[in-house]
């Protein structure tokens, strides 16, 4: 009887009990360093890549938007089920937080169905409508179809992660991560240069150690979660689907997904404006994004530690740690965002040359980081504001800020800048739209604290949420 009451009820968990300066150290740090090898495999993927041939790299870069949508998909499927799942927790209530993570993995299967139906139909038409090359065209196709087909491993890979993050258990989502990275890294340059054989070679076998680092790494975050995460009992062959709990998902979850898609937009159109100069502005644009991932990376991983121990503490009605979560995760947000604001600032010719570029590019480029990093300053801030909208079921306040800044103000701001000539002021842009778009969140960060942090501080404290 006491067995099957502690199955029922775990004790509690930590992000109601452990202090939280340790605790967001302890969930955030393990994320922080996930998400920085993901940005340095990606790196390492270009770098093999572009040692086949100018082509192949196009047709890897050209593949880009569409995959940004997969992992926009399965990364909001995720937040939505992380911040439900915490909260569930957080109010005790066990089987409401089964429900939650079942379905979890089921919406992940879901969208590799959807994903693998594109891959069959619509990659084509989408390269088609970027390119006439037929040798870019072939590559990007194989490239595609290949990640599309095969997306299974991402999408569960990415859904088990969250279902641990979700139990402060991310040191364990971490070696998910570092798995399947380091099977990827692994079996690039194998496939690639063409040691399983020519069809296997090129773009095609890059995909094809993609998708089997990503199922290595499904299956590492998936048995974990069943032997080493007693927050919640899986039973899939019991499971039915509920429309209310999927519903309830993707209202947290869908802002995500379109915010992680305006970005792709963003960079669509940046593109187009920066051609009318030449295409070594569009160059260092690219390269700037490459450069960036390795500074908001952290904040993005702080930004996931923090999402789980406001749920949780926001269901267990302690408002008390909710505050000192947003209080600590900004000073830490802030701190990394003003180290990468000093590396721009004073070494951006190093970092330029880290990419081979030439005279032209390198004097674009050392400008163009000078500028756009000032932004920096208050972008730590925005991210940690977005990560409280999500946590507490606001995540429209997310959507909305992060459309303003990536598409109602950057573009029209680096439009009306390029009718004057002049590149350098185009690269000011990034600058208007960021201090706008922490206007607005500072706006939202008010409302919230007014109508729900507010009213949850009158709230009677557990005496163990300290």
């Amino acid at each position: 009887m006491e067995k099957t009451k502690q199955m029922s009820a775990p004790a509690e968990n930590i992000m109601g009990t452990m202090p939280i300066n340790p605790l967001l150290i302890k969930l955030s740090v393990p994320m922080m360093i996930s998400m920085l090898v993901q940005a340095l495999y990606n790196v390492v993927d270009s770098v093999f890549v572009s040692h086949v041939s100018e082509s192949a790299l196009t047709a890897v870069s050209l593949a880009f938007s569409l995959q940004n949508v997969m992992i926009a998909v399965g990364i909001g499927t995720g937040v939505g089920v992380n911040a439900l799942l915490s909260k569930s927790l957080g109010e005790q209530n066990q089987t409401k937080a089964n429900q939650v993570a079942e379905h979890g993995l089921f919406l992940a299967l879901c969208s590799f169905l959807i994903f693998f139906v594109v891959g069959l139909f619509c990659v084509k038409p989408y390269f088609q409508a970027q390119t006439t090359d037929p040798e870019i065209l072939r590559q990007g196709v194989l490239y595609m179809q290949v990640c599309c087909m095969g997306s299974a491993g991402m999408f569960m890979q990415m859904m088990a992660e969250k279902l641990l993050a979700a139990t402060g258990r991310t040191h364990l989502s971490m070696i998910s991560q570092l798995v399947g990275a380091g099977v990827n890294i692994l079996l690039d340059p194998l496939f690639i240069f063409g040691t399983f054989g020519q069809a296997l070679s090129g773009t095609t076998g890059a995909a094809v150690a993609t998708v089997i680092g990503q199922f290595c790494g499904a299956g590492v975050a998936l048995w974990l979660n069943w032997r080493k995460n007693p927050d919640i009992q899986l039973d899939m062959r019991s499971f039915r689907p509920n429309a209310d709990a999927i519903g309830r998902i993707y209202a947290v979850g869908l802002p995500s997904i379109a915010m992680q898609c305006v970005g792709s937009i963003m960079t669509f159109c940046m593109n187009l404006i920066l051609m009318q100069f030449s295409s070594t502005a569009v160059a260092v644009f690219g390269v700037y994004f490459k450069l960036q991932s390795f500074v908001f990376m952290p904040v993005f991983g702080l930004n996931n530690g923090t999402v789980p121990i406001m749920s949780y503490n926001y269901g267990a009605r302690r408002a008390d740690r909710v505050h000192k979560t947003i209080r600590l995760a900004a000073v830490y947000a802030t701190a990394i965002m003003l180290v990468g604001f000093l590396l721009f600032q004073f070494l951006p010719g190093q970092l330029l040359g880290l990419f081979d570029a030439s005279a032209e590019m390198t004097v674009i480029g050392i400008t163009a980081l000078r500028i756009i990093s000032i932004h920096f300053l208050l972008a730590g801030l925005d991210i940690v504001f977005s990560s409280v909208f999500q946590a507490l079921g606001n995540g429209l306040f997310s959507l909305i800020t992060s459309v303003c800044r990536q598409l109602a103000v950057l573009l029209p701001a680096a439009y009306l800048l390029a009718r004057t000539g002049r590149l350098e002021l185009v690269w000011w842009a990034f600058v208007i739209s960021g201090v706008v778009s922490f206007a607005l969140s500072l706006c939202f960060m008010i409302h919230i604290n007014r109508t729900v942090l507010a009213p949850l501080s009158a709230a009677p404290v557990n005496p163990q949420g300290r």
